[in-house]
């Protein structure tokens, strides 16, 4: 069984996502644990975007890095620029990943164009999700 963090700035999105479709298709091949440099809540948009593809993170809460530190993690993946470069060093051999996702938190303008922003950066994130675990945990 395999220890996989995923990191973001705020733990609140894009880390969320990738947490729920790590966890849906590495099934019982890997822990999957998510957290960020701070702490945001989980995005009530976050929650509303998996749950039309049929992914419920309701259950998921927004950690700090710190609490995992004694975690032997076999693969941490930054999400984000921002989470890379703050990013401490985290006393591990885990291999490490990197995919700089849009913020779709930042998305301005109606609600359909947020949602709009939120669906797109699900759907990639999606698509990350799905090749790392076919090339990482297959």
């Amino acid at each position: 069984m395999k220890n996989v963090l995923v990191l973001c700035t705020g733990n609140s999105c894009r880390s969320q996502i990738a947490e729920g479709y790590l966890r849906q298709f590495a099934g019982d091949k890997a822990i999957i644990y998510s957290a960020g440099v701070e702490t945001h809540g989980v995005n009530p948009r976050a929650i509303a975007i998996m749950q039309k593809d049929g992914v419920d993170i309701t259950g998921q809460t927004s950690n700090n890095m710190n609490e995992y530190r004694d975690i032997p993690f076999d693969f941490v993946i930054t999400v984000c620029d921002n989470a890379k470069e703050r990013c401490p060093y985290f006393p591990s051999n885990a291999k490490k990943f990197h995919h700089n996702f849009p913020d779709p938190a930042k998305a301005t303008g109606t609600e359909d164009h947020i949602m709009h922003e939120f669906r797109m950066v699900r759907d990639m994130i999606k698509d990350y999700c799905k090749n790392f675990v076919q090339t990482n945990l297959g």
